[in-house]
């Protein structure tokens, strides 16, 4: 069984710039504990859960300024007392608060994979996209309703309906020849034009042609990255790399080089560098940035991201490096 057959199609989304006020009425409108962030392209770019929207910084206030902090954020734009209010929460967004990067999940992962990502991860629910953009998502009681459902069978329809059928890619359909009256002369000056503006234009034909395989075969890769998923013994793999690496005075070590365009902005804030770059990350990528946040950061290791090379001008392959050696000054 897919994604696609146990995922949530309506999903509540939020625009990066949604205040938490209106996102906390929304999250109870709805019944939802989170949402994901997505950008113009319907790319995800973050997850906002009930969690998230805790004032951190009033963790240790007592009870009565969490309650009046809370009564604050719902009420979306009724009077209450000044001493209710709280401005510096009000005008955080969805951008502010959100979690990044986040961990997808392509239409067609299998839901064993999918447990084993929320497991490994210890997230409550994945986005699932299609060509980079948004289509559903799966939690964990999406998982429980497939166990505890009967036994489905073991052959596909012929012919699904619903979501699944939108995305079929249909052939158009073929036309006829067009053949020529018997009685026209067998030349013609028109003819030998029209012949030469075919060869042109087959020409220009072949190179937009090129140029569009040369792009799927990038977008292919990016997909790549994105579907595959880190598994325990690939990341073991990696830190024995690694600590070979160290065994031969290295400093550091690549752990996965990509094309730039697996980051939501096409590595602009890798390049720069700007220091919320790991919000960009995604697939791959993002699923070994986690973790390293989750088992080697507590350790002492260093997470840094460079730009490889910069064809035409613009950022090409970037690598993720774990640093455990002092930087030279």
């Amino acid at each position: 069984m897919r994604a696609h057959d146990v995922m949530t199609e309506d999903v509540l989304t939020l625009a990066p710039d949604t205040p938490v006020s209106r996102i906390a009425a929304l999250l109870l409108d709805r019944g939802v504990s989170a949402a994901p962030v997505v950008d113009g392209h319907g790319g995800v770019i973050g997850m906002v859960s009930e969690g998230d929207l805790i004032n951190r910084e009033e963790a240790g206030a007592d009870h009565e300024a969490r309650r009046d902090w809370w009564l604050a954020l719902v009420a979306e734009g009724e009077q209450l007392p000044a001493y209710w209010a709280d401005a510096q929460n009000r005008e955080r967004t969805a951008r502010d608060v959100m979690a990044a990067p986040v961990i997808t999940v392509d239409i067609n992962t299998d839901t064993a994979d999918i447990a084993r990502l929320l497991m490994t991860h210890g997230i409550k629910r994945v986005p699932v996209v299609l060509d980079g953009s948004l289509v559903g998502i799966v939690s964990r009681a999406d998982l429980l309703k497939v166990l505890a459902a009967e036994p489905a069978e073991k052959t596909e329809p012929a012919h699904r309906p619903g979501l699944f059928q939108r995305w079929e890619r249909k052939a158009p359909p073929a036309q006829a020849p067009v053949r020529e009256p018997a009685h026209e002369p067998l030349f013609r000056a028109a003819d030998f034009r029209h012949l030469v503006g075919n060869f042109h234009d087959e020409n220009a034909r072949q190179l937009a042609e090129q140029r569009k395989e040369a792009l799927v075969r990038r977008q292919e890769k990016v997909q790549e990255l994105i579907d595959h998923h880190v598994a325990d013994h690939g990341w073991h793999k990696l830190l024995e790399g690694a600590h070979d690496a160290a065994a031969r005075g290295e400093k550091e070590f690549l752990l996965l080089r990509f094309p730039a365009e697996l980051c939501s902005d096409g590595a602009r804030a890798i390049n720069a560098p700007e220091p919320d770059w790991p919000r960009t990350l995604r697939g791959e990528a993002a699923e070994i940035y986690q973790r390293w946040h989750h088992e080697l950061q507590p350790a002492g290791f260093s997470l840094t991201a460079r730009v490889l090379d910069f064809p035409n001008g613009f950022p090409g392959d970037v690598g993720l490096f774990l640093v455990w050696g002092e930087a030279e000054g």
